[in-house]
């Protein structure tokens, strides 16, 4: 008999709740207002397909493509639960829109403006691999300081925590414990396959790859900072799994902490009551897998608190 693949689970936090994705399942468990969980389930697949996720560097792209338009549809559910505004679907026109947005934002942000700070400098310095290895070090001081600054927001802060409830849930999962809020608190709320852990990722991969194209002219800097955004999605993809995969390695734990020390930034210690749904979101995707993730439409239901099964 051929042994069975392990499944692996991720996921993100939204607001005042958690998102878990399998293979073919996403479950979305979030806290109402009145202490009850409101479930969202569906079956991902086309685009998100697994035969998508088995072609190595292609699969990079589709999981960047994933966590935007997946974890856009879990937010606007999340933030439809707070306004007691359930069963309202955002349409797919509003959803596109939003995540084309949110890349330009990044692209922006985090690829542009580095290289037009650090393009002022190019003509005192006279060293293109000195102009680029600041550029790459503006990049990385963008991304922690934007991660700290939000994180001071209240509401940041506890979807912050909602992300470490995530990650120990996982971790539990993982290391063979038993899924219950007690055994959960005892893991830790870092894990190697994080979505911080790929951002930091891009950013030193993309030094790499920028030094290696030299300093053109500074509009083709800014051209192929922009164009080159998923090709260095697709490498960092395959670092991050790489890594996950060989990560009881000393070296290769030694090579990722500074991942795993990001995520102090993004995680906080949950409660109880965070865990309980972390929980809630996990345990459905793993009973979706289960039943061979049937049906393709969302499902939404309510689960009265707390939740114990």
């Amino acid at each position: 008999m051929a042994r069975r693949q392990p499944i692996f689970y991720g996921g993100q936090a939204v607001i005042e709740g958690v998102m878990i994705r399998g293979p073919r399942s996403v479950a979305v468990a979030c806290r109402r207002p009145d202490g009850d969980i409101s479930l969202r389930t569906e079956t991902v697949a086309g685009f998100y397909s697994q035969r998508l996720r088995r072609i190595p560097l292609l699969r990079g792209i589709v999981v960047l493509w994933e966590t935007l338009a997946l974890g856009m549809r879990a937010l606007v559910f999340s933030s439809n639960v707070q306004l007691g505004q359930e069963g309202e679907e955002i349409s797919p026109w509003a959803i596109w829109g939003t995540v084309l947005a949110a890349l330009a934002f990044v692209a922006a942000l985090f690829f542009a403006g580095p290289v037009l700070l650090a393009g002022w400098l190019e003509n005192a310095l006279g060293d293109s691999i000195a102009v680029v290895v600041i550029e790459g070090l503006v990049r990385l001081a963008l991304l922690l300081a934007y991660i700290d600054l939000i994180g001071l927001l209240p509401d940041i802060r506890r979807v912050y925590a909602y992300h470490g409830a995530e990650h120990k849930a996982i971790n539990t999962l993982e290391a063979g414990d038993p899924l219950e809020v007690a055994a959960v608190q005892r893991h830790s709320t870092a894990h190697v396959r994080c979505g911080t852990s790929f951002l930091l990722t891009v950013v030193m991969i993309s030094v790499v790859v920028f030094v290696a194209l030299g300093t053109p002219d500074l509009w083709l800097r800014v051209v192929s900072r922009i164009a080159l955004i998923p090709a260095l999605a697709a490498l960092a993809y395959e670092v991050i799994r790489l890594g996950g995969a060989f990560h009881h390695n000393p070296l290769v734990r030694t090579l990722m902490w500074p991942n795993l020390a990001l995520q102090a930034l993004t995680t906080r210690q949950p409660d109880d009551a965070q865990v309980e749904v972390a929980l809630r979101a996990l345990k459905e995707a793993m009973a979706m897998e289960e039943r061979g993730a049937e049906g393709s439409g969302p499902v939404e239901g309510v689960f009265r608190a707390p939740f114990e099964g």
